[in-house]
């Protein structure tokens, strides 16, 4: 079955960059939608970042041209690289699977596997 196992959260300063990981088993890679989501205290469950069957890319507004998301189908992992981070970006941040289709929206309603959760903090 999916499994996802995340790393790579800490705490930086404004400006700061950081790289999660999620180490994956159980799915192909290239086959189905992955992404990541974020969630701040007392906010809902923010899509982040997206990665469609076929190659394409989704960023949310607020992080697009600071984030990248990548997969290392050797690695077996889901990589988000976050650079230029911001106080706003403080969340706990979920990598997921989902289907082979997903609508471009980073909908978390599409994903049916998630990881643990990784902490990060910019100050």
């Amino acid at each position: 079955d999916v499994q996802l196992v995340e790393s790579g959260g800490g705490s930086v300063h404004a400006g700061g960059s950081l790289r999660l990981s999620c180490a994956a088993s159980g799915f192909t890679f290239g086959s189905v939608c992955v992404g990541w989501f974020r969630q701040a205290p007392g906010k809902e469950r923010e899509g982040t970042a997206e990665f469609s069957p076929n190659g394409r890319t989704r960023y949310h507004d607020s992080v697009k041209g600071r984030f990248t998301i990548s997969q290392d189908n050797a690695k077996k992992s889901v990589f988000l690289q976050m650079n230029n981070l911001k106080p706003e970006d403080t969340a706990t941040y979920y990598c997921a699977v989902g289907g082979r289709i997903c609508s471009g929206w980073i909908l978390a309603e599409e994903y049916d596997y998630w990881g643990q959760g990784t902490q990060v903090t910019v100050s």
